[in-house]
C-alpha cells in the first residue's frame, strides 16, 4: 500500500504536540503549539469557518470557532489531530486527506519544529515527499504569491544535475528562489526567515518579495 503521507506528518506533529505541551511557540505569530492544534481540529470539524481562513470579512468568525476550541483541554485537541478528520468531512474522503494534507502538516510540523530554542535542522524527507512538495510548491506558488509585484522563479538543488529555474509567478524583474522543495514551499508560505534558500535578483526585487505578504 502506497506510503500516506499526509498521515505520516500528522502523526509526527501530533506526537511533537503531546512532547512539547500547550505552550511552546510556533512559527505562527501569536500562536502557541495549543492555538495550532485548534486551528488544525477546527479546520476538519468545522466547515462552517473555513471561508475565514481565505476571506477577510469572515475571518472574525473563524477566530471566533478557533478560539472556542482552544478554550477546551489541550489534549482533546491533539487527540483530535492524530485521529484524523471525522468521515463526514471533506478531508475525510478518499484521496481529499493527501491532496489537501500534505502540505499543510508538512508545514505546520515544521512550525513547531523550527520554533523551539536552538531552532532545528531540514528533515532528511523521503524522495516521494519531496516530489508532493515540489508539485505543491509550483502548484500553489500563484495562489502564495498573489499580489507580490515581482516575478519569482523556483530552483530545486535536491536533484544530482543542476535544474532550470521554473517562473510560478509572473512579473518583473524576476527573483529566483533556490533550495530543496520543503524550503521553497516554507518560503512561500511566510516561513521566509527560516527557510533555507538562496536568492538571486535585483536587490530592490528581493526586498520587495522578503517584506511582501505570502502564502494564505
Amino acid at each position: 500500500m502506497p506510503t500516506s503521507h499526509a498521515r505520516t506528518e500528522r502523526a509526527a506533529l501530533a506526537e511533537l504536540l503531546r512532547v512539547l505541551g500547550p505552550d511552546a511557540p510556533t512559527l505562527c505569530a501569536g500562536w502557541t503549539t495549543r492555538d495550532l492544534a485548534a486551528h488544525l481540529v477546527v479546520r476538519e470539524h468545522r466547515p462552517d469557518s473555513a471561508p475565514g481562513i481565505m476571506l477577510a470579512p469572515l475571518a472574525g468568525y473563524t477566530e471566533k470557532v478557533r478560539l472556542r476550541q482552544a478554550a477546551k483541554p489541550y489534549e482533546q485537541s491533539v487527540r483530535q489531530v492524530a485521529d484524523g478528520p471525522p468521515k463526514l468531512s471533506v478531508f475525510g474522503i478518499p484521496g481529499v486527506d493527501a491532496a489537501a494534507n500534505t502540505m499543510e502538516y508538512f508545514i505546520h510540523l515544521e512550525d513547531v519544529r523550527r520554533a523551539q530554542p536552538g531552532g532545528a535542522e531540514p528533515r532528511e524527507l523521503d524522495p516521494e515527499l519531496t516530489e508532493i512538495l515540489w508539485k505543491r510548491a509550483r502548484g500553489a506558488a500563484r495562489m502564495a504569491l498573489r499580489g507580490v509585484p515581482v516575478g519569482v522563479a523556483l530552483r530545486r538543488t535536491d536533484t544530482a544535475t543542476g535544474q532550470p529555474a521554473q517562473t510560478v509567478h509572473k512579473g518583473t524583474p524576476v527573483v529566483t528562489l533556490s533550495g530543496h522543495p520543503g524550503e521553497l514551499l516554507l518560503y512561500l508560505f511566510g516561513r521566509k526567515d527560516q527557510a533555507r534558500v538562496e536568492i538571486e535578483g535585483e536587490a530592490a526585487a528581493i526586498e520587495t518579495l522578503r517584506t511582501a505578504r505570502t502564502g494564505l
